[in-house]
């Protein structure tokens, strides 16, 4: 497996660029949007048509078909949209990673082409007050097709002696929130740099986003729920995959093993036989991811603000390795 990233941009990857003129008019929201497609194109000039709307700062769509020979057609009828069309295998984190580098906006809403969308789909007084919050990430309450939550939210637990995250159906606003599920989001684009972005070695999306989110929390920001902020699917979402696997274990031990001592993180030595317990390789290969990321947590050890036992017991939760 790969070294773990230091930083959001770490890792190029070959990709085509299309249009992408900047909004500067002065009613001009400090958000830009980075969309995420996985449909057909029927619905692209009414989504964009929307998106214009909005009178975002920047909009950057992330094309996932390289081979769409309508882009070029949709970048010249769309100059205000930025296109980024990979030209190899990509994992979302990563474009996302690559698209935050391509805006100057103070936040970024991250969306996928599976919501309904309307010219009122972030008000101007509402993005005002949502980016006064300050919040590293911000996640909206998201409705299935039917308007029924299609997710509540997430809180720390202890199942047994493992870490668990569990989900609630009771919701205010600016609740605390553990991750935004399906990576939708308005994130602080600052505060997602100096996090280093989603770890691009890490291939499984909930792997992906949980590491994010949970070193978010390790190094201090927060993660909020808002009532406000309301997007709905056009039909049913995707059910994340949970299965343990080699992202699992990269996440385990950037997130659950480190331990804060003396103000600085740790992975202690003798924490090895704690990991080989959650780890479904052989001894070679858990003593190499075991090192790569003892010294990953090495160089970020000032930037950890608290453990998970820590962060657990903020949240009422007991909790030891």
């Amino acid at each position: 497996m790969n070294t773990i990233p230091l930083t959001f941009n770490e890792h190029q990857i070959k990709m085509n660029i299309l249009g992408g003129l900047v909004n500067n008019d002065s009613s001009t929201l400090d958000v830009s949007v980075i969309l995420l497609n996985s449909m057909s194109d029927l619905l692209k000039p009414q989504i964009f048509d929307s998106l214009i709307q909005c009178n975002f700062r920047s909009i950057v769509s992330i094309e996932h078909n390289r081979e769409n020979a309508n882009i070029e057609d949709l970048a010249k009828k769309y100059p205000l949209i930025k296109f980024l069309i990979p030209l190899e295998e990509s994992s979302e984190g990563q474009l996302i990673n690559l698209a935050m580098s391509e805006v100057d906006s103070t936040y970024v809403l991250v969306l996928r082409d599976t919501i309904q969308f309307s010219k009122n789909l972030l008000p101007s007084n509402l993005a005002e007050r949502l980016i006064k919050s300050n919040a590293y990430c911000i996640v909206p309450r998201l409705l299935d097709s039917g308007k029924n939550p299609a997710y509540g939210i997430f809180t720390p637990g202890n199942d047994g002696k493992k870490f668990a995250i569990n989900e609630s159906s009771t919701v205010t606003d600016g609740m605390k929130t553990i991750y935004p599920p399906d990576f939708i989001a308005l994130y602080n684009r600052e505060k997602f740099i100096s996090l280093g972005g989603y770890d691009w070695t890490i291939k499984s999306p909930y792997w992906q986003n949980l590491d994010l989110a949970i070193r978010s929390w390790l190094w201090g920001e927060e993660t909020l729920f808002s009532t406000t902020l309301q997007f709905t699917y056009l039909s049913d979402f995707s059910v994340p995959d949970k299965t343990v696997n080699l992202d699992y274990i990269r996440y385990y031990l950037k997130n659950e093993l480190p331990k804060l001592k003396m103000e600085t993180g740790i992975i202690k030595k003798s924490s090895f036989f704690v990991f080989l317990n959650h780890s479904s390789c052989g001894i070679m290969e858990a003593k190499r991811q075991f090192n790569e990321a003892r010294k990953w947590v090495q160089k970020n050890k000032y930037r950890f603000k608290k453990d998970l036992t820590l962060l657990l017991s903020e949240w009422g939760v007991t909790y030891e390795k």
